[in-house]
Order: structure tokens, then C-alpha cells, then sequence
């Protein structure tokens, strides 16, 4: 066979497997495939294309089975509520270096706009077709219950990440503690303001990865003694939407001394809004949440004050490393709440996050080491 016609074997292959990092945005999937593809003929080794994806198409794949001894490829399926966000780039990243590194998959699934109900059925879909592992975004407090507890009862672990729902019978949390984030956001609008009016921003009111920060900040705002107005204003799950939202908002209530934002689309969006409008210049104070790119720019410039990073490449990592080990050592170990942190990120300290291009921040495709 020759190599064009091993390429073309190996990505009809490849186009088959399950998960490998859908709806990346402005990801070109089968030029990066072909691209590696070649590379891995060269080297004489097709296998090489199946891991750069992801995926593991043999037994213990990888390295792993020398430490862990030989190991099945597990497939670990992640359920999310917004699966073409780019905050969650990142956290794709994560899920698939943690499988090239331990030799099994994954697949990323779920919902693009919050669709409690879509989660559920991917949820199910999952439990049904077998998976060894399920990491779900718990964003509802209630949905997600019972069918936690079947995929349990069925012996498929499950861990929650980027979301947590009290009561909800998953073994583990990876993610920010998203009520203390929300406290300690609001104790920098009390410290910023002082008093006057503040738009608090936020896609989806009462999701569970978005409603305890926006609850948090108010109950700062409110312990501080009132005299700051804060106003819940909903944006959408959409980003296009988000930032007409926060401009009309604002030019409804021009008196306002201060906006701020729970979410990362929110955030980029209120930042832009900010700049269009020269705000920053008329005194009008903002923040929010998370590292996107053009968040990153404008908090250079001045147009936001912080933002605060929760590490969304860990929320990746962790819940493959974490099911992987419940799984080799047979339920004995590998479970664990992980605080993935709260870091607030300002003009003079952002500048590491724009000269470094990485796939921790999902700014770039390549692996490689940081100096």
C-alpha cells in the first residue's frame, strides 16, 4: 500500500472515531488530520495518527500500560452545555492530552445552548452506549439527578465539572467554586463603586455554572450596606447577542457607575461594549470572567479592570485523569474534589497570557513546553 493510500485508510479511520474535539472554532479538523496523518506515515507508524486524535485504537495505548500495566482504551464521554463556546476550547485540549497520555478517548457532547433536555438524552446516549466514564457539566439542580444515579447504578462512574448541583449523586467536583468566586467579584465592585448603580451581567440566569457567582456578588454587594443598586440583567447564551444586550442596557441607565459580568462571553462582550463607548475614560468601572482572547486585549488596554481565570484546561484534564484511575485501580482510588481556582487577572498582570500562545488557554493547536 502506499502512503497516499495509507493517509487516506488512516482518515477514513479517524472520521469514524467519536469525539475528537467537534466545533472547535476556527478548526480546520481534516487538514489538521492530514496533516498529522503524513506525518505519522513517515514515521512509519499509523498509530501515530490515531493518538495525535485522541483516540486509541488498540489496547493499554500509549505509554500508560508501563506504568498501569495493560489497560482497555477506555472512552469517556463529556457532556456540555455549551459545546462550541470557545471557553471550553481549553478544556478540550485537556480531555484530549490526558487521553494521549493515558491511551484511551473521548467524546464531547452535549448541548450548544444550554439545552437542559439535549444534555439529559447525551447523558443517556452515553450510559446506553457504553461508556466507561461520564463527566457532565451539572448546570440544572435537578434534571440531571436521576440519570446520574442510573449510569452509577450501571457501574459507569460519573464526575461533575465546570458545574455542580448540591445533591446530586455524582463522586466527584472539578471546577471553580463558582459562590466564592461570585463573593469575592462582588467585594471588588464594593471596593471599585462604592455607591450608584451596577448592571450585572449574565447569559443564563439560573444555571447552575452561572447563578451562584451572580448570587455571590450580590451578597457582597449587599453585606457592604446598600448602598450600591445592583440590577441582574440577562444576555444570552449567544454571543452575538450578548454585547447588544450590555450596550442597550447601559444606555438605558447611563447614571450607572459600574458593569460587570459572570460569564466569559458576557465578559468579552461587555469589554467591547466598554471600548466602543469610551466608558472606561468616563469613569465607568467593569470586570467579569475567564480568558478569551479578545478579553485578554481588551484588559491591556484598559477597558476592563480584571477578569478572573478558573483554569478551563483543567476542567478537561482532571475528569479524564481522575475516571482513568477509578478505572485501573478498581474503584480504589482516583476520585477527588478539585478546586480549579479563582485568579484574578488585571492590566499589569495579563501580559503572560498574550505573549504566550498555548493549548492551556486553547490560543494554539501545538503541544509544547512553556519556558
Amino acid at each position: 500500500m502506499s502512503d497516499t493510500d495509507q493517509v487516506n485508510e488512516a482518515l477514513g479511520t479517524v472520521e469514524q472515531l467519536d469525539g475528537f474535539e467537534t466545533g472547535r472554532p476556527g478548526f480546520d479538523r481534516r487538514a489538521f488530520l492530514r496533516r498529522t496523518a503524513l506525518t505519522g506515515v513517515a514515521a512509519g507508524s499509523v498509530g501515530t495518527i490515531l493518538n495525535a486524535c485522541g483516540s486509541s485504537a488498540s489496547s493499554g495505548g500509549g505509554g500508560s500500560s508501563s506504568v498501569f500495566g495493560s489497560h482497555k482504551s477506555y472512552k469517556f464521554v463529556f457532556v456540555n452545555h455549551v459545546t462550541t463556546n470557545p471557553f471550553f476550547t481549553p478544556t478540550q485540549y485537556g480531555a484530549a492530552d490526558a487521553c494521549k497520555l493515558l491511551g484511551c478517548s473521548y467524546q464531547w457532547t452535549g448541548s450548544e445552548n444550554s439545552n437542559v433536555s439535549q444534555m439529559v438524552n447525551a447523558l443517556n446516549t452515553a450510559v446506553t452506549s457504553g461508556a466507561d466514564g461520564i463527566a457532565v457539566a451539572l448546570i440544572d439542580l435537578h434534571a440531571f439527578n436521576a440519570p446520574v444515579e442510573a449510569a452509577i447504578k450501571a457501574g459507569i462512574p460519573v464526575v461533575a465539572y465546570n458545574a455542580d448541583a448540591a445533591g446530586n449523586a455524582r463522586l466527584a467536583y472539578i471546577g471553580q467554586d463558582l459562590k466564592k468566586a461570585g463573593e469575592e467579584m462582588g467585594k471588588r465592585i464594593v471596593s471599585a463603586v462604592g455607591s450608584g448603580e451596577v448592571g450585572l451581567f449574565i447569559a443564563t440566569p439560573g444555571s447552575a455554572n452561572l447563578q451562584p457567582r451572580i448570587e455571590g456578588a450580590e451578597k457582597a454587594i449587599k453585606a457592604a450596606g446598600g448602598s450600591i443598586t445592583a440590577h441582574s440583567v440577562a444576555t444570552g447564551a449567544a454571543v452575538a447577542q450578548e454585547q447588544s444586550a450590555i450596550e442597550a442596557w447601559y444606555l438605558s441607565h447611563k447614571s450607572a457607575k459600574g458593569m460587570y459580568a459572570v460569564d466569559g462571553g458576557s465578559t468579552e462582550s461587555l469589554a467591547k461594549v466598554m471600548q466602543k463607548l469610551g466608558l472606561a475614560a468616563k469613569g465607568i468601572k467593569a470586570g467579569g470572567f475567564d480568558l478569551t482572547e479578545q478579553t485578554q486585549k481588551l484588559l491591556s488596554e484598559g477597558n476592563i479592570e480584571f477578569t478572573i481565570d478558573q483554569q478551563p484546561y483543567l476542567q478537561g484534564f482532571l475528569p479524564v485523569f481522575e475516571l482513568f484511575m477509578y478505572k485501573v485501580s478498581g474503584t480504589l482510588t482516583g476520585l477527588f474534589e478539585a478546586n480549579t481556582g479563582l485568579k484574578f487577572v488585571t492590566k499589569e498582570t495579563v501580559g503572560p497570557y498574550l505573549k504566550t500562545k498555548s493549548r492551556y488557554e486553547g490560543t494554539s493547536t501545538a503541544a509544547a513546553v512553556i519556558a
